[in-house]
């Protein structure tokens, strides 16, 4: 058992890697900075990334848990990051005014694409069990 350690926090580190880099990635690309928001008591804001979060590790666990290769974790990583993208993309093209929804602490905002993206997480990870 102790002989897959190191492989446990390699896997662990990179994965929160991946997280952290998602995380921060998918921060810059929104039209609002979320953090400034959730500062200042924003919840919509708060919900929105949390089911970023949330959705992206659903995906990372999936991967980590069906590969050995650090590989294969970083590039279907990344392809878990781009359907994230995907998903907000199409919120604020369905949702008008969506930025001004998350900046103004319209909760229906946050949890709508809160949800969105921990589904696309839990999606991303059913395909990724093939």
């Amino acid at each position: 058992m102790l002989e897959t350690l190191p492989l446990y926090f390699t896997f662990l580190g990179v994965s929160v890697a991946l997280l952290a880099v998602a995380v921060t990635l998918y921060m810059l690309i929104t039209p609002y900075r979320e953090v400034a928001l959730i500062r200042e008591g924003n919840s919509a804001a708060a919900v929105s990334l949390g089911g970023t979060v949330i959705g992206m590790a659903i995906a990372l666990f999936s991967i980590a848990s069906g590969t050995y290769a650090i590989v294969d974790l970083l590039l279907w990583g990344a392809v878990a990051l781009v359907c994230q993208l995907g998903v907000f993309a199409i919120v604020c093209l369905k949702l008008p005014g969506f930025r001004q929804g998350i900046e103004q602490d319209r909760l229906g905002y946050g949890i709508t694409l809160g949800a969105f993206s921990i589904a696309m997480g839990i999606l991303n990870a059913g395909a990724l069990s093939i």
